[in-house]
């Protein structure tokens, strides 16, 4: 098939992190950071992923800030043509870091928001004082002239929160806001009864995402990542497997989404040892559900093969246990019944507790 450059590259500098978010999407066994890839390994990343044909650099962890050759790493991603998103949590950044940043030529930063106030997001984020210090860290990046996007991931127990996190958005001059209900992948999977929404919250979150959008039209842009779980048909994830965009972990893995190393069929070839353009590609993993050969039925014949791809290949594996399966979230799955009556279950689980995950 016809496979096109890709256009984005999330670069994993670390899976350090002062938060222990526990909705991290990161997997159980993370990379330790005597594993991590070296400043001059990033800078030969950016410059294959330039051309190569990626054009947005999203620089991620764990905590990016916990990289102290950060700044480097922002002028090398600027010297190869990369425009570059710093996703933080705010911690690790100063005024002085965010001028160094803005001469190496950073171009937006995205902030994490684990509640609106914080009481609720030091409890999320599992650290006492997190919260003061990210909202003088947006201060600071707004100050500083960064476009601003904040990143609010909602759930069970901070979902009442979404109209106040919509309205701060507002107040702290952010330009876009991406609300994203849980996703269980990783981390997030132990901690599904303690986050899973009830099918009435996923409801009034859409409700309030759409009033809000029609309200703050040219004023605020929204991103909406709706609950799989309680959904009748499934998100076009990634915009199909390895189509649009490839992920870097700390140790230098490549993988084709950011939940992949779910998949225990999967062997992922490393940019240590190979160019990132093969393993775009001619790569296995990347090769492996491409397109719609690999496709079973229902999805196999489905008019909307070419609109969702058959949907998630982690989740298909997470729920059914094939990732060749038909993503159950959709309506036409024989698992889909299974999915909502679990989904039913687990969100009204008033006994597990947050288990909240450490840096390695």
């Amino acid at each position: 098939m016809n496979v096109p450059a890709p256009i984005a590259m999330l670069a994993e500098l670390t899976y350090r992190c002062p938060l222990s978010c526990p909705y991290c999407s990161n997997p159980l066994e993370m990379a330790a950071r005597e594993t991590e890839l070296s400043t001059e390994d990033w800078v030969e990343v950016f410059e294959q992923a330039a051309a190569l044909g990626v054009l947005q650099l999203h620089l991620s962890g764990g905590e990016p800030a916990a990289r102290r050759d950060l700044v480097d790493l922002v002028a090398a991603a600027r010297t190869a043509g990369l425009y570059t998103n710093l996703i933080t949590s705010g911690l690790g950044l100063t005024q002085k870091r965010l001028a160094e940043l803005d001469a190496a030529g950073l171009d937006h930063v995205q902030l994490s928001l684990q509640g609106t106030d914080a009481d609720m997001a030091d409890r999320i984020g599992g650290y006492e004082g997190g919260f003061k210090r990210k909202m003088q860290a947006a201060e600071w990046i707004v100050d500083a002239g960064f476009p601003l996007t904040l990143n609010v991931v909602v759930h069970r127990q901070n979902l009442h929160q979404l109209p106040q996190a919509i309205d701060m958005a507002v107040a702290m001059k952010a330009r876009r806001i991406e609300v994203a209900m849980v996703q269980f992948h990783g981390w997030a999977m132990l901690n599904r009864g303690a986050m899973m929404p009830t099918r009435a919250q996923a409801d009034e979150a859409s409700r309030i995402v759409v009033e809000a959008r029609a309200r703050l039209e040219g004023q605020l842009v929204i991103d909406y990542v709706p609950a799989d779980y309680h959904g009748d048909y499934p998100k076009r994830c990634m915009g199909g497997w390895g189509m649009s965009g490839l992920n870097i972990t700390p140790d230098g893995k490549v993988l084709p989404c950011h939940a992949a190393q779910t998949i225990p069929t999967l062997s992922f070839d490393n940019v240590r040892e190979t160019p990132l353009a093969e393993i775009w590609y001619h790569g296995d993993v990347f090769n492996a559900y491409r397109g719609e050969d690999w496709m079973q039925e229902p999805c196999k014949t489905c008019d909307r093969r070419k609109l969702d791809f058959g949907g998630c290949r982690c989740q298909a594996m997470a729920i059914v246990g094939d990732p060749a399966a038909t993503d159950p979230t959709c309506i036409k799955s024989p698992m889909h019944g299974r999915l909502q009556q679990l989904a039913q279950e687990l969100s009204a689980d008033e006994t597990a507790e947050l288990v909240y995950r450490k840096s390695p």
